[in-house]
């Protein structure tokens, strides 16, 4: 079954151009369950669906915002409910403000939500550093970040759990990873799990450090993920696990590159221990044997800012 997704997301030509709208297209999978996966709007988003309504993991870039909307109608009517952002960065998170605003929050456990002083827009979810990050004061020359777009809903602890279109959701937070402000979602019931961008199968780990991303933060948030799925028959299927960008995978996915960053972790932490300059280890290429399939040197994540993320993630105290 893994076998035949992956055939149909490669036939699916992420970011193909769509004749009929002119622009880039939104493609619909289903996963299994409640569960489907959104490809084409800058991130990849969960969509979870059920009787009292819409749950999406990320909205994806701002300029798609209508697009995720006509994509959603393709497989419900019912409102949009929730929001659950897995991090800060804005391919996961532009298009929160439009998309809120589209939907009607659960007050009091009215689900119709049709009452006069009911919440407007869909409830806003993620732990308490993304909402830091978000409405924190913007760089030199980039836009301030409009309240409308901002989590109405944070959490502080490890973990925090809702029950709705009849499965558990749990939210866990994985510190310093990819940000410090990761998010992984465990639909039980469905038996999948949103990794957002702690997990990203075509390239190497982003680790933004400006944010406090860490290696360890992502081995550690990786390894939680093969704890939370379970696979099918030989060692295939069972648990999918929608990553960040990509295609859908299982549990062996997330093993083998779990793998890859812990050996390119010793690898450098070894010759950070040799005294190694940071031009040397990118000179040595410690990740010479993974780069066929994980590496680049184009773009906005290469192998260099990679093996440069590491090593000073490995440095810092």
């Amino acid at each position: 079954m893994r076998g035949a997704l992956l055939l149909i997301l490669a036939a699916l030509g992420y970011g193909q151009s769509n004749p009929k709208a002119g622009g880039p297209e939104i493609h619909v999978l289903p996963v299994q369950g409640n569960i489907y996966m959104l490809a084409g709007d800058g991130g990849n988003i969960t969509l979870q669906v059920g009787k009292e309504g819409v749950l999406l993991v990320d909205t994806g870039l701002a300029p798609m915002s209508d697009q995720l909307l006509a994509a959603i109608r393709q497989v419900t009517d019912k409102p949009i409910r929730y929001i659950i952002n897995t991090h800060v960065h804005a391919d996961h998170t532009g298009g929160n403000e439009k998309i809120a605003k589209a939907g009607i929050t659960i007050t009091g456990g009215n689900v119709a939500g049709n009452i006069s002083d009911a919440g407007e827009g869909a409830a806003v979810l993620a732990h308490q550093k993304v909402l830091d990050r978000m409405s924190a004061p913007p760089a030199a020359n980039q836009p301030a970040v409009p309240f409308g777009a901002l989590p109405t809903d944070t959490y502080i602890i490890d973990e925090k759990s809702m029950f709705f279109n009849g499965e558990g959701i749990q939210i866990v937070h994985q510190p310093a990873a990819h940000t410090d402000g990761d998010s992984i979602v465990f639909f039980r019931r469905s038996d999948v799990v949103s990794a957002g961008d702690l997990f990203t199968p075509g390239n190497y780990p982003v680790i933004d450090l400006a944010r406090g991303g860490n290696i360890r933060g992502i081995i550690a948030g990786l390894n939680r993920l093969i704890e939370m799925t379970i696979p099918a028959e030989k060692q295939e299927g069972g648990t999918y696990v929608i990553p960040g960008h990509g295609r859908l995978c299982d549990q062996a996915d997330v093993v083998e590159y779990r793998d890859m960053a812990t050996i390119v972790r010793d690898r450098i932490q070894d010759m950070i221990k040799k005294g190694m300059t940071l031009e040397q280890v990118k000179a040595a290429k410690p990740t010479r044997d993974f780069d066929p399939e994980y590496g680049t040197t184009t773009g906005f994540w290469t192998t260099d800012m990679f093996v440069e993320a590491v090593y000073k993630s490995l440095n810092s105290k």
